[in-house]
Protein backbone atom coordinates (compact mmCIF):
# COMPACT_ATOMS: atom_id res chain seq x y z
CA UNK A 1 0.00 0.00 0.00
CA UNK A 2 1.45 3.36 -1.03
CA UNK A 3 -0.46 5.18 1.73
CA UNK A 4 0.21 4.06 5.29
CA UNK A 5 -1.59 5.20 8.44
CA UNK A 6 -0.62 4.70 12.07
CA UNK A 7 -2.11 6.15 15.24
CA UNK A 8 0.10 6.80 18.25
CA UNK A 9 -0.86 6.53 21.90
CA UNK A 10 -0.70 10.34 22.10
CA UNK A 11 -3.58 10.64 19.64
CA UNK A 12 -1.39 11.77 16.74
CA UNK A 13 -2.13 9.96 13.49
CA UNK A 14 0.60 9.69 10.87
CA UNK A 15 -0.26 9.52 7.18
CA UNK A 16 2.77 8.42 5.16
CA UNK A 17 2.89 8.65 1.38
CA UNK A 18 5.21 5.71 0.79
CA UNK A 19 6.09 5.50 -2.86
CA UNK A 20 9.60 6.94 -2.98
CA UNK A 21 10.50 5.19 -6.24
CA UNK A 22 7.92 7.47 -7.92
CA UNK A 23 8.73 10.52 -5.76
CA UNK A 24 5.49 9.72 -3.92
CA UNK A 25 3.34 10.46 -6.97
CA UNK A 26 -0.29 9.62 -6.29
CA UNK A 27 -2.27 7.18 -8.42
CA UNK A 28 -6.03 6.71 -8.09
CA UNK A 29 -5.80 3.94 -5.44
CA UNK A 30 -3.59 6.22 -3.32
CA UNK A 31 -6.10 9.05 -3.62
CA UNK A 32 -8.89 6.70 -2.64
CA UNK A 33 -6.84 5.54 0.34
CA UNK A 34 -6.32 9.14 1.46
CA UNK A 35 -10.06 9.75 1.26
CA UNK A 36 -10.72 6.76 3.50
CA UNK A 37 -8.10 7.88 6.01
CA UNK A 38 -9.63 11.35 6.37
CA UNK A 39 -13.09 9.82 6.84
CA UNK A 40 -11.93 7.25 9.37
CA UNK A 41 -9.80 9.74 11.32
CA UNK A 42 -12.70 12.15 11.49
CA UNK A 43 -14.88 9.47 13.09
CA UNK A 44 -12.20 8.10 15.44
CA UNK A 45 -12.35 9.70 18.92
CA UNK A 46 -8.82 8.44 19.64
CA UNK A 47 -7.36 10.45 16.77
CA UNK A 48 -6.74 14.06 17.80
CA UNK A 49 -4.28 15.46 15.25
CA UNK A 50 -2.89 14.22 11.92
CA UNK A 51 0.57 14.53 10.41
CA UNK A 52 1.15 13.85 6.70
CA UNK A 53 4.61 13.25 5.27
CA UNK A 54 6.38 11.62 2.34
CA UNK A 55 8.89 8.75 2.31
CA UNK A 56 12.34 8.86 0.73
CA UNK A 57 14.85 11.64 0.13
CA UNK A 58 13.48 13.37 -2.94
CA UNK A 59 9.91 14.52 -2.36
CA UNK A 60 6.96 14.99 -0.09
CA UNK A 61 4.82 14.38 -3.14
CA UNK A 62 5.56 15.00 -6.81
CA UNK A 63 1.89 15.20 -7.75
CA UNK A 64 -0.41 12.83 -9.56
CA UNK A 65 0.93 9.78 -11.36
CA UNK A 66 1.49 10.71 -15.01
CA UNK A 67 2.31 7.11 -15.95
CA UNK A 68 -1.10 6.04 -14.68
CA UNK A 69 -2.78 8.71 -16.82
CA UNK A 70 -0.77 7.58 -19.83
CA UNK A 71 -1.96 4.04 -19.18
CA UNK A 72 -5.64 4.90 -18.66
CA UNK A 73 -5.95 8.11 -20.69
CA UNK A 74 -7.82 9.69 -17.79
CA UNK A 75 -7.40 11.77 -14.66
CA UNK A 76 -8.93 10.82 -11.34
CA UNK A 77 -12.58 11.86 -11.04
CA UNK A 78 -13.29 15.16 -9.32
CA UNK A 79 -15.07 13.26 -6.55
CA UNK A 80 -12.03 11.05 -5.91
CA UNK A 81 -9.76 14.08 -6.00
CA UNK A 82 -11.83 16.13 -3.57
CA UNK A 83 -12.15 13.22 -1.15
CA UNK A 84 -8.36 12.85 -1.14
CA UNK A 85 -7.81 16.45 -0.04
CA UNK A 86 -7.97 16.98 3.74
CA UNK A 87 -11.06 18.93 4.74
CA UNK A 88 -12.57 19.08 1.25
CA UNK A 89 -14.44 15.86 0.55
CA UNK A 90 -15.26 15.56 4.23
CA UNK A 91 -15.24 18.35 6.79
CA UNK A 92 -12.24 17.39 8.91
CA UNK A 93 -12.21 19.28 12.22
CA UNK A 94 -8.99 17.70 13.46
CA UNK A 95 -5.81 19.68 12.72
CA UNK A 96 -3.55 18.43 9.93
CA UNK A 97 0.20 19.17 9.95
CA UNK A 98 2.11 18.71 6.67
CA UNK A 99 5.82 17.80 6.89
CA UNK A 100 7.34 18.90 3.58
CA UNK A 101 10.74 18.05 2.13
CA UNK A 102 12.28 17.90 -1.32
CA UNK A 103 9.71 18.55 -4.04
CA UNK A 104 6.11 19.44 -3.21
CA UNK A 105 4.46 19.70 -6.60
CA UNK A 106 0.97 19.71 -8.12
CA UNK A 107 -1.26 17.41 -6.09
CA UNK A 108 1.44 17.48 -3.42
CA UNK A 109 0.97 21.23 -3.18
CA UNK A 110 -2.78 20.72 -2.99
CA UNK A 111 -2.40 18.35 -0.04
CA UNK A 112 -0.06 20.82 1.62
CA UNK A 113 -2.14 23.98 1.28
CA UNK A 114 -5.24 22.20 2.56
CA UNK A 115 -3.35 21.12 5.67
CA UNK A 116 -3.61 23.51 8.60
CA UNK A 117 0.10 23.79 9.33
CA UNK A 118 2.91 23.46 6.79
CA UNK A 119 6.45 22.87 8.01
CA UNK A 120 9.25 22.47 5.46
CA UNK A 121 12.96 21.73 5.23
CA UNK A 122 15.14 24.63 4.16
CA UNK A 123 15.86 22.96 0.81
CA UNK A 124 12.21 22.21 -0.04
CA UNK A 125 10.95 23.31 -3.45
CA UNK A 126 7.41 24.03 -4.55
CA UNK A 127 5.49 24.38 -7.81
CA UNK A 128 2.16 24.20 -9.55
CA UNK A 129 3.54 23.31 -13.03
CA UNK A 130 0.24 22.13 -14.52
CA UNK A 131 -0.30 25.04 -16.92
CA UNK A 132 2.90 24.15 -18.75
CA UNK A 133 1.45 20.80 -19.73
CA UNK A 134 -2.24 21.36 -20.42
CA UNK A 135 -3.36 20.54 -16.89
CA UNK A 136 -4.73 22.47 -13.92
CA UNK A 137 -5.13 22.49 -10.14
CA UNK A 138 -8.81 23.28 -9.81
CA UNK A 139 -9.39 23.05 -6.08
CA UNK A 140 -6.13 24.81 -5.28
CA UNK A 141 -6.98 27.64 -7.67
CA UNK A 142 -9.96 28.38 -5.42
CA UNK A 143 -8.04 27.98 -2.14
CA UNK A 144 -4.60 29.49 -2.78
CA UNK A 145 -5.66 33.18 -3.09
CA UNK A 146 -7.04 33.02 0.44
CA UNK A 147 -3.62 31.96 1.73
CA UNK A 148 -1.13 34.06 -0.24
CA UNK A 149 -3.34 36.68 -1.90
CA UNK A 150 -4.66 36.91 -5.44
CA UNK A 151 -1.54 38.43 -7.00
CA UNK A 152 0.83 35.82 -5.57
CA UNK A 153 -1.59 33.01 -6.43
CA UNK A 154 -1.73 34.16 -10.06
CA UNK A 155 2.06 34.38 -10.19
CA UNK A 156 2.54 30.89 -8.78
CA UNK A 157 -0.19 29.15 -10.76
CA UNK A 158 0.07 30.92 -14.12
CA UNK A 159 3.87 30.82 -14.34
CA UNK A 160 4.25 27.25 -13.10
CA UNK A 161 7.63 28.29 -11.69
CA UNK A 162 9.56 26.46 -8.98
CA UNK A 163 10.22 28.42 -5.78
CA UNK A 164 12.08 27.65 -2.58
CA UNK A 165 11.18 27.44 1.10
CA UNK A 166 12.40 30.94 1.95
CA UNK A 167 9.98 32.49 -0.54
CA UNK A 168 7.16 30.16 0.51
CA UNK A 169 7.65 31.27 4.12
CA UNK A 170 7.64 34.93 3.13
CA UNK A 171 4.42 34.44 1.16
CA UNK A 172 2.71 32.86 4.17
CA UNK A 173 2.51 29.50 2.45
CA UNK A 174 4.57 27.88 5.23
CA UNK A 175 4.16 27.97 9.00
CA UNK A 176 7.87 27.45 9.60
CA UNK A 177 11.12 26.16 8.08
CA UNK A 178 13.46 23.75 9.89
CA UNK A 179 17.25 23.81 9.55
CA UNK A 180 17.44 20.19 8.44
CA UNK A 181 17.04 18.87 4.92
CA UNK A 182 15.72 15.33 5.41
CA UNK A 183 12.24 13.89 5.66
CA UNK A 184 13.02 12.82 9.22
CA UNK A 185 14.15 16.33 10.23
CA UNK A 186 10.85 17.90 9.26
CA UNK A 187 8.80 14.96 10.54
CA UNK A 188 10.27 15.45 14.02
CA UNK A 189 9.23 19.10 13.96
CA UNK A 190 5.75 18.25 12.67
CA UNK A 191 5.24 15.59 15.34
CA UNK A 192 6.35 18.04 18.04
CA UNK A 193 3.74 20.57 16.92
CA UNK A 194 1.08 17.87 16.60
CA UNK A 195 1.74 16.69 20.16
CA UNK A 196 1.28 20.23 21.46
CA UNK A 197 -1.98 20.60 19.55
CA UNK A 198 -3.22 17.24 20.86
CA UNK A 199 -2.85 18.55 24.43
CA UNK A 200 -5.56 21.17 23.81
CA UNK A 201 -9.30 20.72 24.17
CA UNK A 202 -10.36 18.65 21.19
CA UNK A 203 -13.85 20.10 21.19
CA UNK A 204 -12.63 23.69 21.26
CA UNK A 205 -9.91 22.94 18.71
CA UNK A 206 -12.34 21.35 16.28
CA UNK A 207 -15.00 24.02 16.58
CA UNK A 208 -12.43 26.77 16.15
CA UNK A 209 -10.99 25.14 13.04
CA UNK A 210 -14.48 24.75 11.63
CA UNK A 211 -15.24 28.45 12.12
CA UNK A 212 -11.93 29.63 10.69
CA UNK A 213 -12.41 27.55 7.54
CA UNK A 214 -16.15 28.08 7.04
CA UNK A 215 -15.70 30.52 4.16
CA UNK A 216 -12.98 28.53 2.42
CA UNK A 217 -15.04 25.35 2.53
CA UNK A 218 -18.15 27.19 1.32
CA UNK A 219 -16.26 28.55 -1.68
CA UNK A 220 -14.91 25.15 -2.68
CA UNK A 221 -18.31 23.46 -2.44
CA UNK A 222 -20.03 26.36 -4.20
CA UNK A 223 -17.60 26.11 -7.11
CA UNK A 224 -17.32 22.31 -7.21
CA UNK A 225 -19.29 22.07 -10.45
CA UNK A 226 -17.10 24.74 -12.07
CA UNK A 227 -13.96 22.90 -10.93
CA UNK A 228 -15.29 19.67 -12.41
CA UNK A 229 -16.19 21.42 -15.67
CA UNK A 230 -12.71 22.93 -15.98
CA UNK A 231 -11.05 19.58 -15.32
CA UNK A 232 -13.22 17.91 -17.96
CA UNK A 233 -12.50 20.66 -20.49
CA UNK A 234 -8.75 20.52 -19.97
CA UNK A 235 -8.70 16.77 -20.68
CA UNK A 236 -10.01 17.57 -24.16
CA UNK A 237 -7.10 19.89 -24.92
CA UNK A 238 -4.34 19.04 -27.39
CA UNK A 239 -1.69 19.61 -24.72
CA UNK A 240 -3.22 17.13 -22.30
CA UNK A 241 -3.66 14.60 -25.11
CA UNK A 242 0.00 14.99 -26.05
CA UNK A 243 1.11 14.27 -22.47
CA UNK A 244 -1.18 11.25 -22.14
CA UNK A 245 -0.14 9.87 -25.53
CA UNK A 246 3.53 10.44 -24.68
CA UNK A 247 3.98 12.99 -27.46
CA UNK A 248 5.17 15.53 -24.89
CA UNK A 249 7.70 14.59 -22.22
CA UNK A 250 5.86 14.56 -18.92
CA UNK A 251 8.88 14.49 -16.64
CA UNK A 252 8.77 14.07 -12.92
CA UNK A 253 7.32 17.48 -12.21
CA UNK A 254 4.49 17.46 -14.74
CA UNK A 255 1.65 16.59 -12.45
CA UNK A 256 -2.02 17.42 -12.28
CA UNK A 257 -4.73 17.63 -9.68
Amino acid sequence: MSIEYTLGADGVGHVLINRPERMNALDVPAKEALGKIWRDACADPLCKVLVISGAGDKAFCAGSDIKEMQSTGEMASTETLMNAIPGVGIELHKPVVAALHGFTVGMGMTLAIHSDFRIATKNARFAFPEVKHGMLSGVSAVTLPGIVGEHAALDIMLSGRVFEAAEALKLGLLSSVVDGVSAQDVLVAARSLATKLAANSMLALGLTKRLVLLERRRKILEHAAEIDSARREVTRSAEFTDVVQRKQGAGRMQRED
